[in-house]
């Protein structure tokens, strides 16, 4: 079993065994993220939902938003900022899931 660091607060955080599980748990708080219609990235959604983290962070992340894509429920919005003030992704609801008709 690979190693894990302590979040801050000194608790151990609890992956989900799979992606598909951790991808059910997260998507509805994506969905209603898209449904705002205000532009986001991903890391901050995470961070004021306390999601948990995914089984890899380096693909995962990047596999939900592509499936969101897919699904028609955001589009891509330009660019924010990451936490370490790099640019990452920022994403928007579509016309479509904003009105409630996707998702």
């Amino acid at each position: 079993m690979p190693a894990q660091q302590p979040t801050l607060d000194g608790t151990l955080p609890t992956p989900a065994d799979d992606y598909d599980t951790w991808e059910t748990e997260v998507w509805p708080t994506f969905v209603a993220a898209a449904r705002s219609g205000r532009p986001f990235v991903c890391w901050r959604i995470a961070q004021a939902h306390d999601l948990p983290n995914p089984p890899c962070q380096e693909l995962h992340w990047a596999r939900l938003m592509s499936h969101l894509r897919r699904e028609r429920i955001v589009r891509y919005d330009g660019f924010g900022l990451a936490r370490d003030k790099s640019a990452c992704r920022r994403w928007r609801g579509t016309a479509e899931a904003i009105a409630g008709r996707i998702a």
